[in-house]
């Protein structure tokens, strides 16, 4: 695929946009100005593997925690700061990264010179987030109803006010929860500005649902060459959403650094039991931090045959299984020994790679 090319920002020391990786971001639901909180999710946020956080800045308190939180992490902080100029002030005098901030929200223009001078003078960017059920009532009335130009022309007002004071470091982002609102939106955004963009469904829904709508979106769009950042938006435990979106990337070969699991769907071949076998492989790649493709497979059928570009992998017989490396087997194991021999034999090949 032949991504859009757009100019390049950076976000503390993650880059954005141009030829940069796509990055994958999430956002705390721990009160900001709960520093030991906030801080052990962002470090479980980096674990799982997420690129950039943001944290929701409502009051002075949580706008000067961000100095506390940020010298505990190591991924860059953004501060989501709505209508009050002054927490954006604060936020920067705090270190934080970048501002997600719609400059026509924060009151008198000079209020926006503040903080504009402000970002330039710390050398941040700006993200202008547009959300579909929060537009501007005179677009509304204009287009009669959400759609993607007036969505667009949203965007594009806010973009206007930063351009106007010579500020250019900005990402655009243009989120619904309706998916072929959201891909038509920011399909447009892609032929009218060529600042990065921040993609995502929001409010997608639960874990279950969520996930399906923003694979959808995010995928489709990815898949199209746009975006150049973006955030997975489940309800719960933000963590899910870092997991998805590095599933996403790997889906469409965007992102190598972590094992992709291969499982087939099982039938009436399999004699083991598989699906609880492939949760606890899952499970236990999460803390490998290397590419690898692992398969776990039902049968000898759907094993060294049909997944023999794994680098390493399992087949189940009865109560029984075969170890295989890029389709040749290697031992046959009592299935209760199938994962531990499996883990074995993948962290020979992560010690062979390392040492060529």
């Amino acid at each position: 695929m032949k991504r859009r090319l757009t100019r390049q920002i950076q976000v503390g020391k993650v880059k954005i946009g141009g030829d940069a990786p796509i990055s994958v971001q999430s956002m705390t639901n721990t009160k900001t100005e709960d520093v030991s909180s906030t801080v052990k999710q962002i470090l479980a946020l980096e674990e799982a593997g997420c690129d950039i956080v943001r944290v929701a800045v409502p009051t002075m308190e949580a706008a000067r925690a961000i100095k506390q939180i940020k010298a505990q992490i190591s991924i860059p902080i953004i501060a989501d700061i709505h209508f009050d100029y002054k927490l954006a002030l604060e936020a920067m005098q705090s270190g934080v990264d970048a501002l997600r901030i719609n400059p026509g929200n924060i009151g008198k223009w000079e209020n926006v010179v503040k903080v504009v001078e402000g970002a330039k003078k710390v050398h941040i960017p700006i993200r202008i987030g547009v959300n579909a059920g929060s537009l501007d009532k005179k677009i509304l009335e204009k287009y009669g109803q959400v759609t993607p130009a007036a969505m667009v022309e949203s965007a594009m007002q806010h973009v206007e006010i930063l351009e106007k004071m010579d500020f250019f470091d900005i990402k655009i982002s243009l989120k619904a929860h309706d998916v072929p609102l959201t891909l038509d939106a920011y399909r447009l955004m892609s032929q009218t500005v060529d600042y990065p963009l921040h993609l995502g469904i929001t409010e997608a829904g639960t874990v279950n649902s969520g996930i399906i709508k923003s694979a959808v979106g995010i995928g489709a769009l990815l898949a199209e060459g746009i975006g150049d950042t973006f955030r997975v938006s489940l309800t719960g435990d933000p963590v899910h959403e870092v997991r998805v979106g590095n599933e996403i990337l790997k889906a469409l070969l965007l992102r190598n650094r972590d094992p992709l699991l291969i499982s087939c769907p099982t039938c009436g071949r399999c004699n083991i039991d598989l699906p609880t076998i492939a949760n606890q492989v899952e499970k236990r790649l999460q803390g490998i931090k290397y590419p690898l493709k692992v398969a776990v497979m039902g049968c000898v059928v759907n094993g060294p045959g049909e997944a023999r570009d794994a680098d390493i992998g399992i087949a189940g017989g009865k109560g029984e299984g075969l170890v295989f490396r890029k389709g040749e087997i290697l031992c046959k194991v009592p299935e209760d020994k199938l994962i531990e021999t499996l883990f074995q034999e993948l962290d020979k090949i992560i010690e062979e790679r390392k040492r060529d």
